[in-house]
């Protein structure tokens, strides 16, 4: 057991956020994610946390990760038709709560340049969230 780590990040969870270094990617996936086929294009390391929701994990990932001072180093999946996604609100909030740039740290893929990505990932976290287009992207960045 560890003082202040968020429950929701299980111990696989926390060793791969640990061997990532600066500038691999972790995808949040929702539970719709095709989180194993991505994870097999690169032997990347694969976790399920069916009881979580997308944006309880990112806000305990953000907790303990920095992300990158790249430009955009968070990723959404951008909707292949128009609808409206509530969820990034949330995402949006968190992102913003660990780290000033907010939204001008996302960029959206298109649905396909998504996948590209998500298949070059460190870490693919497939989540229990059933919020639509709740998928997210994160690029580390360096621990001071």
């Amino acid at each position: 057991m560890l003082n202040n780590i968020p429950r929701v990040l299980s111990p696989q969870l926390l060793a791969a956020l640990a061997e990532m270094g600066h500038a691999d990617t972790i995808v949040l996936g929702d539970a719709n994610f095709p989180a194993r086929t991505c994870t097999k294009a690169n032997d990347a390391v694969y976790i399920r946390l069916d009881g979580v929701g997308v944006t309880e994990l990112l806000k305990a990932i953000l907790q303990l990760m920095p992300l990158d001072y790249s430009a955009k180093p968070a990723m959404l999946m951008q909707p292949d038709r128009d609808v409206d996604v509530p969820i990034w609100q949330d995402f949006y909030k968190a992102l913003k709560q660990a780290d000033d740039r907010g939204e001008d740290m996302v960029e959206q893929l298109a649905r396909n340049d998504f996948y590209a990505a998500a298949k070059k990932a460190f870490c693919v976290v497939q989540t229990g969230e059933t919020a639509i287009y709740a998928n997210i992207i994160l690029q580390k960045g360096v621990v001071e």
